[in-house]
């Protein structure tokens, strides 16, 4: 399952704000999408993972990244960064 990955990571970021700004940095090795997230959220950061060519894996629902970051709300977007 590709969240067990997520959810041992050492280092990531939650939210797509912190996701995006790791992105434009370099600093991620793969980004997590919920297929559920409003696409005026999760479009910036999907445009950037393209042009960056950072991999992007889709995940069902918010609620299910949200739980896999270990926090008790949904989330849009999340990834691990790069040691």
């Amino acid at each position: 399952m590709p969240l067990e990955r997520l959810k041992t990571a050492r280092q990531r970021t939650v939210g797509t704000k912190q996701t995006l700004k790791a992105v434009e940095k370099g600093q991620v090795e793969v980004v997590y999408v919920a297929q559920d997230a409003d696409p005026h959220v999760i479009n910036p950061l999907m445009k950037k993972c393209e042009e960056k060519a950072v991999p992007v894996i889709q995940i069902d629902t918010m609620e299910a990244l949200g739980l896999a970051c270990g926090i008790k709300v949904g989330s849009a977007s999340a990834a691990i960064l790069e040691d």
